[in-house]
C-alpha cells in the first residue's frame, strides 16, 4: 500500500492530501490521440471515401480495358502497385495537409496545444493514422486487380508490399503534416494539388518510367514517389530497384520530418507567443 501525506484541517485533525497527478507513458498518449483522430475522420464518410474512389476509377478507366496491360500479370501487378501509392499520397496529403490546417481553425484546438502532453504523442498518432487510411485505399485496388486482370501476389509478396506501402506512407504524411501546420484551410488545398500530381507523374505512378526521356527519368529518380515506386514494385514483383531507391526516400523522410517540427514550432510560436 503507498504511503499518502496528510494536512491538518481546522480543527486539528487530519485529512487526506489530493493524489498527486500522474503523467501518462508516451504510447498510452499516442494510442489515445491514434483513436481520436480515427473516429474523427470516419465520422465524415466522404473523406475517407474521396481518397479510396478516385485510384479505384483510374485502375477501371485506364487499366483494365487495355487488355495488353490487364491480361499481363507483370504489368497488371507494376500498375496496381502505382496507384496504390497514388492512394497513400494522396490520402496522407489530402487527409493531413489539409485536415492538419482545418483543425488548426477548431475552437478546440489551442486548447488541445496547452495541455502538457507535448507534440510528440500527437505526431505519431497521425503518421499511424495515415498507414492505416493508406491501408484502406489499398483494398478497393487489391480487389480490383484479382476480378478484372491478371495480377498475381502470393501470401509474401502481399505482406511485403504492405509492409512497404506503409513505409513509402511516412515521408507523405509528414509532408502533410509541414503544409497544414504552416499554411491556412484555404492556401493548403491548392498547394497539396500543386504538389500531389506533379509528384505522382514524376514518380511514375500513371506512365511506366521506361516511357520518359532520360532528362525526365533522372529527375524521376531523385522524387520520393519513385523511390517509393520501385520500392513497392520491388516488393510485389522482385523487380530491382534502382540502387539509390531506399536513400532517396530516406532522405526525403528525413527532410519532411524536420519540416514538420519546424511548422509545427512556427504555428506555436504564433499562437502562445
Amino acid at each position: 500500500m503507498s504511503a499518502t501525506t496528510s494536512t491538518s484541517g481546522p480543527a486539528g485533525l487530519d485529512e487526506p492530501a489530493e493524489p498527486a497527478a500522474q503523467t501518462q507513458p508516451f504510447w498510452a498518449l499516442s494510442w489515445l490521440h491514434l483513436k481520436y483522430q480515427f473516429l474523427e475522420t470516419v465520422r465524415i464518410p466522404v473523406a475517407v471515401l474521396g481518397n479510396v474512389l478516385f485510384p479505384s476509377l483510374s485502375m477501371f478507366f485506364f487499366v483494365v480495358p487495355q487488355e495488353s496491360v490487364a491480361g499481363n500479370p507483370l504489368y497488371a501487378t507494376v500498375a496496381v502497385a502505382g496507384l496504390g501509392l497514388f492512394a497513400v499520397c494522396s490520402a496522407s496529403l489530402f487527409t493531413y495537409g489539409l485536415g492538419v490546417a482545418e483543425d488548426r481553425q477548431l475552437p478546440f484546438y489551442p486548447f488541445l496545444r496547452s495541455l502538457p502532453a507535448g507534440p510528440g504523442p500527437q505526431m505519431v498518432a497521425r503518421v499511424l493514422n495515415g498507414g492505416i487510411f493508406s491501408l484502406f485505399g489499398l483494398l478497393p485496388l487489391i480487389l480490383i486487380g484479382w476480378l478484372f486482370t491478371a495480377a498475381t501476389l502470393d501470401g509474401a509478396q502481399l505482406l511485403a508490399g504492405i509492409g512497404t506501402i506503409l513505409l513509402v506512407s511516412v515521408p507523405f504524411v509528414l509532408l502533410g503534416m509541414a503544409i497544414g501546420y504552416k499554411l491556412s484551410a484555404k492556401a493548403a488545398l491548392p498547394v497539396v494539388q500543386v504538389i500531389l500530381f506533379p509528384l505522382a507523374f514524376a514518380g511514375g505512378l500513371f506512365l511506366p518510367p521506361q516511357m520518359f526521356p532520360a532528362w525526365l527519368d533522372a529527375i524521376s529518380m531523385a522524387t520520393p514517389t519513385r523511390a517509393g515506386r520501385d520500392l513497392l514494385v520491388q516488393a510485389t514483383t522482385g523487380a530491382e530497384a534502382y540502387a539509390l531507391a531506399l536513400p532517396v526516400l530516406a532522405g526525403w523522410t528525413v527532410l519532411f520530418a524536420v519540416l514538420a517540427v519546424l511548422s509545427y514550432r512556427s504555428d506555436e510560436g504564433r499562437r502562445f507567443r
